[in-house]
């Protein structure tokens, strides 16, 4: 029989006027928008290496896609983003994740490591969402 481990929650204790973000600064969480863009990067990351399921493998590169090999996007490492139909297409991974990915500045999108593109892509992602830059 397997034991179960329960993991302790973590509590933040404010008073009812106090304001959230400086807690979540020194925390050094993410909030919940810009945590999951940080999440679709770190797939779209899996793909790019091709360490992803096989169905995940649907997403091209533009350089895969160029018909002229003379191109500036032949060479580039931008992801193909579809044209969704509707607003509900623009919420589906195949438009999300390359739209996220392609975002990213170049030194963060092409870090091949995987953590170290998450250690940057972290700090990418905190300055943003605060305000740091």
């Amino acid at each position: 029989m397997r034991k179960l481990t329960v993991k302790p929650a973590r509590c933040i204790m404010l008073r009812g006027c106090e304001h959230v973000t400086p807690s979540l600064i020194q925390l050094h969480w993410l909030p919940v928008c810009w945590r999951i863009d940080f999440k679709l990067c770190t797939i779209m990351h899996t793909v790019h290496t091709g360490r992803c399921l096989a169905y995940l493998q649907l997403i091209h590169t533009v350089s895969s896609t160029t018909t002229c090999p003379g191109l500036r996007s032949a060479v580039s490492t931008d992801y193909v983003v579809p044209q969704p139909r509707t607003k509900f297409g623009e919420r589906a991974f195949s438009y999300t994740g390359p739209v996220a990915l392609n975002s990213l500045p170049v030194h963060v999108g092409e870090e091949m490591d995987f953590y170290r593109f998450k250690r940057l892509l972290k700090t990418h992602t905190f300055n943003l969402a605060y305000n740091v830059y």
